[in-house]
């Protein structure tokens, strides 16, 4: 139902996202340039159903397609951050990729210019 939220799961949200940043912050604001336009494009078109859902439900999808509970702060590493709950943690991912210079552009930005 949701592909591209699933493959963020995958990547950089999964079991290992401490290797993309040193706060979970950072691995939100890093995430949206690993990506190409087309999948920021589907995966605001995604966030923005997603979070029409109910709080149970976006918790339920959660625990299926993230590696991490980004709303407990785990020892390690330090100042990892965690979010209050799902919802504002899927809310600052839309935000990142909503504000990707990319996305803003409307075209794909050569990363050598």
């Amino acid at each position: 139902m949701f592909p591209r939220i699933k493959n963020l799961g995958g990547g950089t949200f999964g079991e290992d996202a401490d290797i993309f940043g040193d706060t979970l912050r950072e691995v939100i604001q890093h995430e949206p340039q690993t990506r190409d336009l087309p999948f920021k494009i589907q995966t605001i078109g995604e966030l923005r159903n997603f979070l029409i859902y109910s709080d149970e439900d976006i918790e339920r999808v959660s625990w299926v397609v993230l590696g991490i509970n980004p709303t407990v702060a785990p020892e390690k590493p330090p100042n990892w951050g965690s979010f209050p709950n799902l919802r504002a943690f899927w809310s600052a991912v839309l935000h990142a990729f909503e504000n990707d210079p990319e996305v803003q552009a409307g075209r794909e930005i050569d990363p050598s210019m």
